[in-house]
């Protein structure tokens, strides 16, 4: 396993993390057995950097988790999020009617302790704020989350989906360790003002979603995606966006088979080119695609790689929206 180094800190993780969500939550039918053993293989091939979140079926992620953390404590560098909040009680998506943001100090510190007791740990290694609250200010979140650092409940702090603005005022109040966004060949955001802001700050990105939510694997089964999976209520999985993204997957698809690999490989392998401060999240609860995942730190891009690249992305341009039209309102805050 090759290592990256988490901002400041001097701690080296594995140069891809393993994102939990869809073990428990958002793509399908969860399988407990087969998600712990894709958990106790991470351990095995060297993948210590493990990141959840308390709005993944309502806390059932971390507890799922709790089952192979806690007695490879030592082994493991956890990290979670809170401000996601249900109405009702059910868990969902964070576009859902049902579903709302809370990053008030007040919740900060309830959400905290009960991430703590689900994981069954005494500090969470990494915890960021899911989103960054429109009706909070950012330094008044970030401070609350200082008093969990003082307390020894959090030993780093980290933000996602915030903007430039956000990041730089919440670094003045304590240092944002990591920034968690999504980044891939579809969803390059980031790269415009963000990216800079937060080399300047020595602050991490750790790019969620970086195979672009199993696109490239996936978008001729979007049909037989079941009624559970969110995915379903994506622009890109949809209508004249879905037809472009068929073309634009094969493309790619058919450029990572001509180097002998496959095109979630060459895509993951194109997010870890983009820099030695950036540690991709790719998420998966089967031990087959954890291991094509980790295969993708060993591929070498060249500048020609990246130029064919560039040009497919360039011929297939209306990839659509990330998110639905609820959810982005809370990205870039």
């Amino acid at each position: 396993m090759q290592f990256r180094k988490l901002g400041n800190t001097g701690k080296e993780l594995s140069a891809i993390g393993l994102g939990c969500m869809g073990m428990s939550f958002a793509y399908g039918p969860a399988d407990e057995q087969e998600s712990i053993n894709t958990l106790h293989k991470a351990l095995d091939l060297g993948v210590n950097f493990w990141d959840t979140a308390d709005m993944y079926a309502n806390g059932e992620n971390e507890k799922l988790i709790s089952k192979v953390l806690v007695p490879n404590r030592d082994k493991i560098f956890i990290a979670t999020k809170f401000g996601f909040r249900f109405k009702d009680g059910k868990a969902s998506h964070s576009g859902a009617p049902g579903t709302y943001f809370d990053g008030s100090p007040e919740w900060v510190r309830q959400a905290v302790d009960a991430s703590l007791q689900r994981l069954k740990v005494d500090e969470i290694d990494l915890y960021y704020a899911h989103r960054i609250d429109p009706n909070i200010p950012v330094e008044e979140t970030v401070g609350a989350m200082v008093e969990l650092v003082k307390a020894g409940k959090v030993k780093y702090i980290g933000l996602s989906e915030a903007s430039a603005s956000s990041i730089r005022k919440a670094n003045a109040v304590h240092p944002i360790t990591a920034l968690q966004s999504e980044y891939s060949l579809l969803t390059r955001d980031v790269e415009n003002e963000i990216l800079p802001v937060i080399r300047e700050l020595g602050i991490t990105l750790v790019p969620y979603s970086p195979l672009a939510r199993g696109l490239f694997s996936n978008i001729n089964d979007v049909q037989n995606f079941g009624a559970e999976d969110f995915r379903k209520s994506l622009p890109r999985y949809q209508d004249e966006y879905l037809e472009n993204n068929r073309k634009l997957a094969q493309e790619i698809n058919d450029f990572a088979a001509s180097k002998g690999v496959k095109g979630t490989q060459l895509a993951l392998a194109w997010v870890l080119n983009q820099g030695e401060d950036i540690i991709p999240i790719p998420g998966t609860k089967r031990i087959k695609y954890l291991e094509e995942n980790i295969a993708a730190t060993d591929l070498k891009l060249s500048g020609e790689d990246l130029i064919t690249i560039d040009s497919i992305l360039k011929k297939y341009p209306h990839v659509g929206e990330r998110y639905s039209e609820g959810s982005m309102k809370l990205v870039n805050n």
